[in-house]
């Protein structure tokens, strides 16, 4: 068993004994391995973000807590090659990139046979050209809209002109691999786009923003037809029409 295969088989192990912890010499026996290597293998888990946890003392050892975790998926070859294109547009300056990165490496540990075959040949045939970025924005942009808060912005327009104004979250719109930031502007009274990558500097006020539609901000922009990806649709609840 290669080690990709075993981080995925130490989760579902973890995962069927839960609530119950196993200790490192158990899994060893399991798997046939030393204990040393179990140990690399559980800490490897840990830095991935696989919410595996450790109890010391007597009766302790690892466990995992399986409402975090997902149950065995099997993908076909396409399904992971089409994963691998998707992820590999998630570049530093793509909203939650850091989360796309962790949930990329939990994805190839839970591959295996033709579609972890597929998803490493892709994975080795794409390359990409770096944006700017300022990670400092991104994670401000990604708090407000997950926090519902309202953001205070410095913004270099298309023209050239800097402005700082407050606004009120709605939205992520991309286009053109570029990212937009959705709100509602309290300087111009209105909704406006804001190029993430056009953003010098954002900070969150600690004040909670109003709830905004994003359809309705967008009505009279040249993104009024935008609508939401089909990839998404299944985690897209239905929205009532008006």
């Amino acid at each position: 068993m290669n080690r990709t295969a075993r981080l995925y088989a130490l989760v579902e192990e973890l995962r069927a004994a839960a609530p119950r912890p196993l200790t490192v010499a158990a899994l060893a026996a399991r798997f046939e391995i030393s204990t040393r290597t179990v140990q690399r293998d559980l800490q490897a888990l840990m830095q991935t973000g696989v919410p595996v946890r450790t109890t010391p003392g007597r009766g302790g050892g690892w466990s995992i807590a399986p409402e975090m975790t997902l149950p065995p998926i099997h993908f076909t070859p396409d399904e992971a090659s089409a994963l691998t294109a998707a992820l590999a547009t998630a570049d530093a300056s793509t909203p939650y990139s850091s989360a796309a990165r962790t949930a990329a490496q939990k994805i190839a540990a839970s591959m295996t046979g033709p579609a972890s075959t597929a998803a490493r040949t892709l994975a080795a045939r794409i390359v990409t050209l770096p944006t700017r970025t300022d990670s400092e924005v991104r994670t401000a942009v990604e708090q407000a809209l997950s926090h519902n808060l309202a953001l205070r912005l410095s913004y270099t327009d298309a023209a050239g002109h800097e402005s700082t104004r407050v606004v009120e979250p709605a939205g992520l719109l991309t286009a053109n691999r570029r990212w937009y930031l959705i709100a509602w502007c309290r300087t111009r009274r209105a909704g406006r786009g804001f190029r993430l990558d056009r953003i010098t500097a954002a900070t969150p006020t600690g004040e909670q923003a109003q709830p905004h539609n994003l359809t309705d901000l967008l009505l009279g922009s040249t993104a009024a037809t935008a609508v939401g990806p089909t990839a998404l649709a299944p985690l897209t609840p239905a929205r009532p029409r008006h």
